[in-house]
């Protein structure tokens, strides 16, 4: 009796490795770092209000910047702004970009984003979650598109970022080539 109980303790727990082995191959997804999912590049318009601008800023500080350094450390900015094809700011709007970013660092311009781009055209309905830290004096920065809804629900990837025209505290445009690698 015990020779039998034996066995089949060794063949269940066989079962269960073996289950265990093809269980987690199966889920492994191999991403292509060179053939994401979805792709497209979209160019982000910010206009800072000014205090006389109203019609046509889309962001406005949310706190002051702070004298400790020369590179707007602790200026929060709240922004909606429009998201276009082209690099032309009346174009019209594909998405719109919305949500915050703050100055982090006191010796270099660096900026940490967390913001929702709102989809509802033709081409997409649905949002993309973006989050992390824009290196500014770097020529190209990644951040992380950590979710998503609709035509992108629950997508995963990264959003390079370039700045493409840059008009000191007023306005500035980025050049963003979003990768998704993770589409459902």
């Amino acid at each position: 009796m015990r020779s039998l109980v034996e066995k089949s303790c060794c063949i269940v727990f066989l079962f269960l490795l073996v289950s265990q082995h093809y269980t987690v191959s199966a889920s492994k997804k191999i991403l292509n770092p060179k053939k994401p999912c979805k792709r497209f590049i979209l160019y982000y318009h910010d206009i800072l209000f000014g205090g006389n601008d109203l019609a046509n800023a889309t962001s406005a500080a949310a706190t002051n910047k702070t004298n400790l350094g020369d590179f707007n450390f602790g200026m929060l900015v709240v922004f909606d702004d429009p998201m276009t094809k082209d690099q032309h700011l009346l174009s019209h709007p594909v998405a719109r970009a919305q949500g915050f970013y703050f100055y982090d660092m006191k010796t270099t311009y660096n900026a940490w984003f967390a913001y929702t781009l709102i989809f509802n055209s033709s081409d997409h309905k649905g949002t993309l979650n973006i989050m992390g830290a824009d290196m500014m004096m770097e020529k190209t920065r990644d951040l992380s598109v950590v979710g998503g809804t609709g035509d992108f629900f629950m997508a995963r990837g990264i959003a390079t970022f370039k700045t493409d025209t840059l008009q000191g505290d007023k306005y500035f445009r980025l050049r963003m080539d979003i990768k998704l690698y993770e589409c459902y």
